[in-house]
């Protein structure tokens, strides 16, 4: 569980769906901040959701409240879910044109931002848009990332444990890129406590393509049975502001800015305080390297419609 010797932090929740109050009710039990706020623009649901998430409070005394746009503006991080939802059949690529009003309209409410804070996406489709904030914020583009591909990474990591028997902790190995179709498995770095994948299992390239199939397709697969997916990406965010305002430096696969592919993608970066600390260099073969400029040009073609 967290500890903090701050006195006082605050995380604004943007968007009172199944994910925000998920993310909500993570922070709220983790003890990572003072106080939580929750905006949506249904206020009444809002104010509903807040009252339901007050009744779990006595257990750790963190403060939830309902917030104007402004009020979430100052805090110290500001996460938005808010956005259509991705429909059974629909790519994340499908939501753009939609969130990317909802953002507009998001970003322009939170005016003036307290300019320390970290904006953290989680709406999808994430890395167009974290790229879009990143323009319209006004931000340092170290305080501005995405959830990525983190959470596709805690899958992958989760099926390999499964079939070599040993704790997800134990393996180190990223999905990487765009968070959605384009994708990949950076098999070549994967390792189980320093040794490499290959040395434990030998892995045929039809099962990687095959497990990359499962990682990929997980969301479709709940949103097709149950109409969303709240938990694995509410527990996600969650874990990154905690790592944020506890300044604990792990190395996440989010969506941030990089230079070299001019646009928002996942690769290992340093998580603290200030956002992206620095980027971590992940020694890739010649195949993924093309997958990952494949993936980054699909982002870029679409960032240049708008």
């Amino acid at each position: 569980m967290a500890t903090t010797t701050n006195s006082y932090t605050s995380v604004a929740i943007i968007g009172a769906g199944s994910v925000g109050c998920t993310i909500a009710h993570t922070l709220m039990l983790r003890r990572v901040c003072a106080e939580v706020r929750l905006v949506d623009i249904a206020e009444d649901l809002c104010k509903a959701q807040v009252q339901d998430l007050q009744d779990a409070t006595y257990l750790t005394n963190v403060r939830i409240k309902y917030a104007t746009p402004q009020e979430a503006g100052q805090s110290d991080i500001i996460v938005i879910t808010a956005g259509a939802k991705q429909k059974p059949g629909e790519t994340r690529l499908d939501l753009i044109e939609k969130n990317y009003k909802v953002l507009g309209s998001v970003l322009k409410g939170l005016h003036p931002i307290n300019p320390l804070a970290i904006i953290l996406l989680v709406a999808n489709p994430v890395d167009v848009l974290t790229h879009f904030t990143q323009q319209m914020s006004g931000l340092p583009k170290n305080q501005v990332l995405g959830s990525g591909t983190l959470l596709d990474s805690i899958r992958l990591r989760g099926l390999l444990a499964q079939r070599l028997n040993i704790s997800d902790n134990s393996i180190n190995a990223y999905v990487i890129g765009e968070h959605g179709d384009s994708q990949c498995v950076a098999w070549s770095s994967a390792t189980v406590s320093g040794a490499h994948i290959s040395l434990i299992d030998d892995i045929s390239d039809e099962e990687k393509v095959e497990i990359g199939k499962l990682v990929s397709g997980k969301a479709n697969a709940i949103i097709k049975a149950k109409g969303f997916t709240s938990y694995g990406i509410g527990a996600t965010a969650a874990n990154i502001c905690e790592a944020i305002l506890f300044d604990q430096r792990p190395v996440y696969p989010l969506s941030c800015w990089h230079d070299e592919h001019q646009c928002c993608i996942s690769l290992p970066a340093v998580v603290g305080r200030n956002g992206v600390v620095t980027q971590i260099p992940l020694p890739l073969n010649d195949k993924e390297r093309a997958q990952i400029e494949s993936s980054a040009a699909t982002l870029r073609e679409q960032i240049a419609k708008f």
